[in-house]
């Protein structure tokens, strides 16, 4: 019985984290620079903050346990594949605790066509996601950290974001 207590209130609350949205700023000029990063996707690449200046990025924490995370998966392949040639980068940060291998299985599996990375102590320690994903942390073109969504991200909400900080630049 309590095997099955733990995963029930675990599951509601990353549901109930899907309708949560925090902006973390109103000015640009106040929002703290995205701590930097370089990190191996599951390809073996270096994916490094530092080579994203000038881009939009999404950096979305997420697991392959979290149904709420696997229902954003499509919308994001879709808003990458969309916005990839304007500016756009996703970063997928896979909070999971199974091998690379088999989380590069899934990914191949789920099409999944934006970096993944895995999520390392110091990652979650300086992006700080919460305690509900998926939550997706918002970097506009200058390098700074301009909203943390928390929930599920859909495509309409992806684009105004997006929308957004292209007309900033």
């Amino acid at each position: 019985m309590r095997k099955l207590i733990v995963p029930a209130i675990l599951l509601a609350l990353i549901s109930l984290g899907g309708a949560v949205t925090a902006e973390l700023a109103v000015s640009p000029q106040n929002d703290p620079l995205a701590p930097d990063f370089a990190l191996s996707d599951l390809n073996g690449n270096t994916i490094a903050l530092e080579d994203y200046k000038g881009k939009i990025v999404f950096l979305n924490f997420w697991a392959t346990w979290c149904p709420p995370c696997r229902a954003e998966i499509p919308d994001f392949i879709e808003i990458y594949d969309k916005y990839k040639e304007q500016g756009l980068e996703i970063i997928g940060i896979s909070l999971d605790r199974m091998s690379e291998a088999k989380l590069k299985q899934w990914v191949k599996k789920n099409k999944i066509n934006y970096p993944i990375i895995m999520a390392t102590p110091d990652l979650v320690n300086d992006y700080q996601p919460g305690q509900f994903i998926p939550s997706t942390i918002l970097i506009d073109a200058q390098g700074r950290i301009r909203h943390k969504h928390v929930g599920v991200l859909n495509k309409t909400t992806m684009e105004k974001y997006f929308m957004g900080f292209l007309n900033e630049m």
